[in-house]
């Protein structure tokens, strides 16, 4: 295994920081926090056309083609600039799950618009009680509830696992559908969730994705997808930690020159690195085809366990800046905490590793 990026991977990332770094100064976060919308459309329409919302869609649909290591590497940079808008639901939950199982015309209809930024898809794959799918004629009915989906009140689609059941398949939900019932809410980094209520809602054939495995493809996608953008986060929330610690004074020295701040710091940065390495084992694996399910299971507990450490431990080292809302430490903290819990945090990811080995024993690390 491989961790040197390519030449294009480590130009793709350099393009995507340039671009987010350039829209995304603490100036315009505050902006948008002003407005009360958690999506940037500026900066969603520079990365369009810069192609990067279509890294992962097939060229003749208007993509790059490219693969998941690819969009992996666009995730964490925009987890470094705490990116408002919803690349991770639209282009992991959405995008990816279309590209692989989509008919022509379901990705003619709805990856080429995705890569222009035209249309954005979600996905309600947040564990709890499935919802129920029963065949009607032609169409497929829907019951059940959706919890913590993110980013409905801007999307097309939602795309929603249903089982039928032993058979399981995904179902591209209109959220203005008849049937459909929206309860908004706010997470902690103040980014809308909601609640989505399906109430015998009729789906026609061209609105279902089927494949065997599929919503398991999916989701070991979006773990390590959400594990990636930790990564980010983290990083650049240890920078500037680590640059405070260096101008910070106290008692005629800088923080960072007491032993305490520096063994708090070091234990960051070893989870840091941990974090670093099962992330782009897992999202290697992924895009080599190669089975993944544990690994992607351990990417989202680091995510969980590390990233929340790390970003409690930064906050704590800034003291009382920590809380200014004018300083940035606070926004990677309140990423750091959302991460954590999306798609279940550390311990539901234990869980079901436990699960995993007791059913098919130990596995050969290779």
């Amino acid at each position: 295994m491989d961790f040197d990026f390519s030449e294009e991977q480590t130009a793709l990332g350099e393009l995507a920081r340039e671009i987010l770094g350039g829209e995304l100064s603490m100036a315009r976060l505050k902006e948008l926090d002003a407005e009360g919308e958690f999506f940037d459309r500026a900066t969603w329409s520079k990365l369009a056309d810069a192609h990067l919302l279509g890294l992962a869609v097939p060229e003749e649909l208007g993509g790059m083609g490219l693969g998941f290591l690819e969009l992996c590497v666009l995730l964490r940079e925009s987890g470094r600039a705490l990116l408002p808008a919803p690349l991770h639901p639209a282009l992991v939950l959405g995008g990816l799950t279309v590209a692989r199982f989509g008919s022509e015309l379901q990705m003619k209809e709805w990856l080429t618009p995705l890569a222009k930024g035209e249309v954005l898809l979600t996905g309600a794959f947040e564990p709890g009680e499935p919802v129920a799918s029963r065949r009607q004629g032609d169409t497929s009915v829907l019951d059940g509830v959706c919890h913590n989906v993110p980013a409905v009140q801007l999307a097309k689609r939602v795309l929603v696992p249903a089982r039928s059941g032993a058979s399981e398949a995904i179902f591209l939900v209109d959220p203005a559908a008849p049937g459909v019932t929206l309860l908004r809410r706010e997470n902690s980094r103040h980014e809308p969730d909601f609640e989505v209520t399906l109430a015998g809602v009729h789906i026609a054939p061209d609105g279902v994705l089927e494949g065997e495995g599929i919503v398991e493809w999916v989701t070991e996608r979006a773990l390590v997808g959400l594990a990636a953008i930790q990564l980010g986060v983290s990083e650049r929330a240890l920078e500037i930690t680590t640059d405070y610690l260096k101008e910070r004074q106290q008692f005629g020295a800088p923080l960072g020159a007491l032993s305490a701040v520096q063994h708090r710091s070091a234990d960051c940065y070893i989870a840091l690195d941990a974090l670093r390495w099962v992330t782009w084992q897992a999202a290697w694996k992924l895009a080599a085809g190669r089975p993944a399910a544990r690994d992607a299971r351990v990417a989202k507990f680091w995510a969980a366990d590390a990233g929340s450490r790390i970003g409690t431990a930064t906050q704590h080292l800034h003291g009382g800046m920590g809380v200014d809302l004018d300083y940035p430490i606070h926004r990677y903290f309140l990423w750091s905490k959302r991460i954590e819990l999306a798609l279940g945090g550390a311990t539901p990811q234990l869980l079901e590793l436990g699960r995993d080995m007791a059913r098919s024993g130990p596995q050969e690390i290779r």
